[in-house]
Order: C-alpha cells, then sequence, then structure tokens
C-alpha cells in the first residue's frame, strides 16, 4: 500500500523532466512546515491525500505542482486567484504551491472526490515522525 501511494505523488510535478518522487512522509513534513496542519479545519492526513488525488474532470487547462492547480483560473495563464506564475507552482520548495492552496482550499474539487468523508484518512501519516 505505501508503495501505490509513492507512485501516487509521482505526479508532483507536471514537467516530466522536472518531475520528482516524495514520499508521503517527506510530503507530510513539508505541509505542515508551510502551515497546512488543521489549516481551514483540514487535518494534515486530509492535505497528504489530496496530493494524491487526481481531479479527472476533463477541460481546457493544465495543471500544476503537488496539488494539481488548474492555470485556467487560478495561476498566471488565467484569473490568476493565487497571485502567482504557473512555473512557480513547480518549485521543489512548495512555498508558493502551499500559499496557493490555501487561497483555494475550498474549490478543489480533487478533495471532495477523493479524501471527504475517507474513514481511513490516518493511513497517509502512517509510520511518519514529525
Amino acid at each position: 500500500m505505501k508503495a501505490s501511494m509513492v507512485l501516487s505523488l509521482v505526479g508532483y510535478l507536471v514537467v516530466p523532466s522536472g518531475a520528482a518522487v516524495l514520499g508521503c512522509c517527506v510530503v507530510a513534513k513539508k505541509l505542515h512546515e508551510g502551515g497546512l496542519s488543521d489549516f481551514e479545519g483540514y487535518s494534515l492526513e486530509n492535505w497528504v491525500c489530496l496530493t494524491a488525488a487526481y481531479d479527472s474532470l476533463r477541460g481546457d487547462y493544465t495543471s500544476y505542482g503537488l496539488f494539481q492547480i488548474r492555470n485556467r483560473d487560478r495561476c498566471d495563464h488565467g484569473k490568476n486567484r493565487c497571485h502567482v506564475s504557473c512555473s512557480a507552482l513547480l518549485n521543489p520548495n512548495l512555498k508558493e504551491t502551499i500559499e496557493c492552496a490555501k487561497k483555494i482550499v475550498s474549490s478543489l474539487t480533487s478533495w471532495t472526490l477523493n479524501c471527504q468523508d475517507s474513514d481511513t484518512l490516518e493511513r497517509w501519516l502512517d509510520g511518519c515522525k514529525l
């Protein structure tokens, strides 16, 4: 099961040549350090689950970074609700990605479809020491 979680995080970056594979505990640590633990009532487990969730809704957009943030309305190619360049969402330090996620958390459909009401969220932090 842990292998599948790591593999699901392969989508960390959209650009294949710059892709990185991060384990759940590494992701959890970065998100915790970025202030996402219990941000807006979402547990750290929810945030890590969200990084592995994939929004399969089709549209005329490209998704960027750990949370697969859409360019159409959230970064510089569109309405830019996050006030960030889309390429900044690919930065491995995750600062811009985390700040953007904080601004748009209520509209992230991949959380609703994949993580909300899940009774197995604790598995995302299994074995992690934060």
